[in-house]
């Protein structure tokens, strides 16, 4: 006795319950003949056979009867299924790695500090040579003398020195 190995891809087989008609098909036929019902029982004069639901009937059965034909050994309706998926799918992708999609959310809670008093620091006033008079004239003038020269520098611990030098010509 011969065996072939059947491939897993290939092994989706429908199951046939009517001839050649499988479960889909026997759904749309079923369904066609629930829209005719329904045209036949809501439209106005319900229940009593008109003219105008004639039509309407038939054109239900035969969308439902071409939905229902196999191409390619697929049903009408999942070609149309596979189509519109093809057709409506986004056109541009767009890699976005700070998506925020399956991500655990992260609240903040902002505390708020209670200010507290600071003290003064002391601070040591600056030694400074006690000046006299004369010379603290002269040492508002020396600026706006023209040959004067004055700079400022900054010690490493903070300090400030200003001196004033003449300008010798």
């Amino acid at each position: 006795m011969r065996t072939t190995v059947i491939p897993a891809q290939i092994t989706t087989v429908e199951d046939k319950i009517a001839g050649n008609l499988n479960f889909t098909q026997i759904l749309l036929l079923i369904a066609s003949l629930f829209i005719d019902t329904f045209i036949y029982a809501a439209l106005p004069e319900r229940l009593h056979f008109t003219l105008y639901k004639v039509p309407l009937m038939a054109v239900a059965t035969f969308i439902c009867l071409i939905l229902c034909m196999r191409i390619k050994g697929r049903v009408m309706l999942s070609w149309i299924f596979l189509l519109s998926s093809y057709y409506f799918r986004p056109r541009y992708y767009l890699f976005n790695k700070n998506d925020l999609f399956a991500r655990e959310e992260i609240i903040f809670v902002l505390e708020t500090k209670k200010h507290t008093r600071t003290k003064a620091l002391n601070l040591k006033k600056a030694k400074h040579k006690n000046l006299s008079f004369a010379d603290f004239i002269k040492m508002q003038a020396a600026p706006a003398n023209l040959h004067s020269r004055l700079s400022f520098k900054f010690d490493r611990k903070g300090g400030f020195d200003a001196t004033v030098s003449k300008i010798e010509s």
